[in-house]
């Protein structure tokens, strides 16, 4: 079974195009002392050091009684390697200033003692930059987005880099500071993968009718050229024709798979859409999803769910193995699924649905100024302030919000026949569907924010299995009661709904659609 491995990593920066960067936050030890050799080494004036009003930079300079301290050419050239070998692991070598960095270097020999302390300072701050954002990742989700739920990663920059200098371990330092889970690493593989792929040249395919096997249509000649470009299909691209036939056939089943879209073959607007990325944009998409992952926690659970919102997929991993995978639904657009790090607490058998404040003013409302016996219909008792019932008659459509409005349990009900809880700040969890028709379609981004799941009751019997006596049999017999049944999940699962949208396997590239739209405008972010 697939296997994830993970380190835990953490904090915080910010990233600065000026010569004197941004302050960085505190550190919060302080740092052990800085073991200097005989390299040359000068006396760096305070005032230097304070310019940057940085108080990281402070304490850094403090362990080495405010000398420099990079005079080995080796420590150097490493640093300076890593720093303009950045691109490969998604980062921008420009924001560690790596050009400016190595002109000094090409001077070190005739530097003047505060040239020579300006370039130490340099090489200190952008390291340290560069180090953080491996740990970490260059922007804070929390100031992007309102729904990322994410543990704040922190962790002493300062501490994390003087034992590497003291103890010569510079050469391991960046490796093992970055996430180790298996995403990761195939997503680091999906960015040299792409990046040995030539220049793109071919013409965007032009939007058509479907496109089916035997048909003749002068669209096929480019889409042909992308197949051949992405390596879905061999052959020569001079020689081909507006057949669609049956190799191109199997080279468009593979391209759907490879995309998360349904793999008949058949050529419409989703593959057209998916076709007609270029290799620099699904590039971009890579490099997003690296900042992505040194977002998320480092430090899973030996037993947990993992949602991939754009795969539509839920992942159970226990003791690193996937023992279960389903099928979800997801929110709309409008209506996001949130990005959440948590803990499963309870499932809950036969459940009662209160329709939720966004939901009444953009459906229920409306729907029932049309027509007042639209809630009886769904099963949808209306109670006052007082929890008595209301005649749908004589409820009041001038304010709605002064009702609360409940489904009754039953393999209709909204939330189906189970949900799972586990504690957030947006009122989502786990559950089944009345639309049970949905998992059968490639995009399932069509629930209100919450996640359905295909097949619930086998995942219930799954995780319930360690409680005394839950068998599919008393599973089934509770459902049957159509009691609302509440148990305590005693096996500890954490909870992880995250977002990504790119990874490779078996060195092939694997890519999902954007359904929230935030690949571009975090891109654009990431090289502002």
């Amino acid at each position: 079974m697939k296997k994830l491995y993970f380190l835990v990593v953490i904090c915080i920066f910010i990233s600065c195009k000026d010569d004197k960067p941004k302050a960085i936050p505190v550190a919060k030890k302080t740092a052990p002392a800085i073991i200097l050799t005989d390299e040359r080494k000068v006396q760096i004036d305070t005032a230097q050091i304070g310019s940057y009003k940085s108080e990281t930079l402070k304490q850094f300079y403090n362990s080495s009684e405010n000398k420099t301290v990079w005079g080995n050419l080796k420590k150097r050239t490493y640093i300076l390697s890593l720093l303009k070998k950045a691109d490969e692991l998604g980062l921008n070598p420009e924001d560690y200033k790596a050009a400016n960095l190595e002109k000094f270097e090409k001077r070190i020999g005739s530097l003047s003692d505060k040239d020579l302390a300006t370039y130490d300072i340099l090489i200190t701050y952008n390291f340290e930059l560069y180090l953080t954002h491996l740990y970490k990742g260059k922007l804070d989700p929390k100031k992007l987005y309102s729904t990322w739920d994410l543990e704040e990663k922190t962790f002493d920059i300062n501490d994390t880099l003087i034992k590497a200098f003291n103890k010569n371990k510079l050469d391991s330092i960046a490796e093992n500071l970055q996430p180790k889970s298996e995403t990761y690493k195939e997503l680091l593989n999906a960015l040299k993968l792409i990046n040995e792929f030539p220049e793109d040249n071919v013409d965007s395919i032009k939007s058509v009718d479907k496109i089916v096997l035997k048909d003749i249509n002068p669209a096929l000649i480019n889409i042909k050229k992308r197949l051949l470009f992405w390596k879905d299909m061999s052959g020569k691209s001079d020689s081909l024709t507006k057949v669609y036939d049956e190799k191109t056939f199997e080279a468009v089943k593979k391209f759907q798979e490879r995309h998360g879209l349904a793999a008949d073959g058949v050529i419409g607007a989703g593959t057209i859409k998916a076709l007609n990325y270029s290799k620099e944009s699904r590039k971009q998409q890579i490099i997003v999803n690296l900042e992505r992952w040194r977002w998320f926690t480092s430090n899973f659970a030996e037993n947990y769910f993992i949602i991939n919102i754009p795969d539509y997929s839920l992942n159970v991993v226990e003791n690193r193995d996937t023992t279960l995978v389903r099928n979800v639904v997801v929110g709309t657009s409008k209506r996001r699924t949130p990005i959440i790090t948590s803990v499963l607490k309870s499932v809950v058998f036969n459940p009662t649905w209160t329709v939720p404040p966004t939901i009444l003013k953009e459906d229920v409302v409306p729907a029932m100024k049309r027509n007042r016996n639209y809630l009886a219909k769904k099963n949808i008792t209306i109670y006052d302030t007082a929890g008595k019932v209301v005649d749908p008659m004589a409820w009041n459509v001038n304010k709605p919000g002064n009702y609360r409005y409940v489904q009754s349990p039953g393999y209709n009900n909204s939330l189906g026949l189970m949900k799972i809880l586990f504690p957030n700040h947006h009122s989502v969890y786990l559950h089944d569907t009345n639309h049970r028709n949905y998992f059968g379609r490639s995009n399932r981004s069509l629930s209100s924010g919450c996640v359905r799941i295909e097949n619930p009751l086998e995942l219930a019997q799954h995780i319930l299995d360690d409680s005394i006596n839950y068998s599919r049999v008393k599973i089934d017999t509770i459902i049957a009661s159509k009691k609302t049944t509440y148990t305590k999940i005693t096996k500890k699962y954490a909870l992880y709904q995250w977002y990504w949208t790119a990874w490779s396997k078996k060195n092939q590239l694997i890519f999902r659609a954007d359904i929230y739209n935030l690949d571009l405008d975090l891109y654009a972010k990431l090289r502002d």
